[in-house]
C-alpha cells in the first residue's frame, strides 16, 4: 500500500471562530515522505505537524513556529487523517483554520473534489505495541494494542440534553463520513458570552456550533443526532491523533478527554520506542488497510 497525496489543489474560504474575520483555506498535493505541513501565506512560515509544534490546547489544538500560530486545525485534520492521506500542504492566509459549519464534513467535500492520487513510495503506519494512560482526576485518555482501529469515548455533563453518552467508532472512511463527519462542536451559552468579552469566538454562532442554554438547544434546527456531543469529541480525537505523523493501529479510548489530554498521549506515547512501532504497509496487512480507506 503506497503512500498518498491529493490529485489537485483546492481552495476554499470560511471565518475563524476565534478572530470572526474571514481566512482562505487551500490544500494542495506533495511529493512522498513529505509528511503533513501547513503554512502561513501572510507571514511565509511553515509549521511541520508533530506534537513538539504543539503550544496550545486550551480551547482548539493550536500549532505554532517563531511565535506565529494556526488555530483550530484539529477538524480539518480529523478529515484528513479519515481519507489517509499522508503527504499535504495545507495553506492559510491567517492564525485560523475556518470553523466552516462546526464540524469536519465541509473538508470531507472539499477532499472528495481534489481526489487521492497514490505515490510511489511504501505507507507507514504505527502499530501500537503498549498501554498508554494519560489521567486527570476521574478523566483519562489512552492508546491500547489491537489488530485494528477503534475510538470509543464517553462524555458526561451536568445538562438534560447532554447527561452521559458514549459512543464507539470502527474506523474506516466510510463509517467517519457516515456516523463523525456531520458532527458539530459545542458550547454553552455563558461560555460563549464570557468568551466574547475577552476578545474570543468571535465567529461563533448558531451556523457554526451547537450552542445550549441551561435546559436546551438553541439552534432552530435542533441536533443532527441525538448524540452529536460525544461524536464531536471523536471527531475531536482523531483530529488530535494525527499529530502522531501517520496512522495507527490501536484501540483509543476515552473518558472526559480533551485537547490537551491527547497532546499529552501522543507524546507520552512517543517517548518510549517500546510503545509503538512503525510498520510498512505491505502484503496482506496493506490490503486490510487499503479496505480501511476505500
Amino acid at each position: 500500500m503506497n503512500q498518498t497525496t491529493i490529485k489537485k489543489a483546492v481552495e476554499l474560504v470560511g471565518i475563524g471562530l476565534h478572530k470572526g474575520t474571514p481566512v482562505k483555506l487551500r490544500l494542495e498535493p506533495l511529493e512522498a515522505g513529505s509528511g503533513i505541513v501547513f503554512y502561513r501565506s501572510d507571514v511565509d512560515v511553515a509549521i511541520e505537524l508533530k506534537p513538539e509544534n504543539v503550544v496550545d490546547t486550551k480551547m482548539a489544538t493550536v500549532i505554532g513556529k517563531n511565535g506565529y500560530v494556526i488555530s483550530t486545525i484539529e477538524h480539518l485534520l480529523s478529515a484528513v487523517y479519515a481519507y489517509g492521506i499522508d503527504n499535504l500542504k495545507i495553506i492559510v492566509d491567517g492564525d485560523e483554520v475556518p470553523v466552516m459549519d462546526g464540524s469536519s464534513a465541509s473538508f470531507c467535500l472539499i477532499l472528495d473534489e481534489a481526489g487521492i492520487k497514490e505515490l510511489d513510495a511504501t505507507k507507514k503506519i504505527m502499530v501500537i505495541k503498549k498501554e498508554v494512560t494519560i489521567n486527570d482526576g476521574d478523566k483519562y485518555v489512552k492508546l491500547k494494542p489491537a489488530d485494528d482501529l477503534k475510538y470509543a469515548f464517553t462524555i458526561k455533563f451536568p445538562h438534560p440534553v447532554i447527561n452521559k453518552q458514549e459512543y464507539t467508532l470502527n474506523f474506516t472512511k466510510e463509517t467517519y463520513k457516515n456516523e463523525i463527519a456531520k458532527a458539530r462542536t459545542f458550547g454553552f451559552l455563558h461560555e460563549v458570552q464570557y468568551l466574547r468579552s475577552k476578545g474570543l469566538a468571535l465567529g461563533g454562532s448558531l451556523e457554526n456550533a451547537i450552542v445550549l442554554d441551561e435546559k436546551k438547544v438553541l439552534n432552530p434546527e435542533g441536533l443532527r443526532y441525538s448524540d452529536e456531543f460525544v461524536r464531536h469529541k471523536i471527531l475531536d480525537a482523531i483530529g488530535d491523533m494525527s499529530l502522531l505523523g501517520m496512522g495507527f493501529i490501536g484501540n483509543y479510548e476515552a473518558f472526559a478527554g480533551s485537547h490537551h489530554l491527547n497532546h499529552l498521549l501522543t507524546k507520552e506515547l512517543l517517548k518510549e520506542k517500546e510503545n509503538y512501532e512503525i510498520v510498512e504497509l505491505q502484503g496482506s496487512v496493506a490490503k486490510e488497510m487499503a479496505k480501511v480507506y476505500a
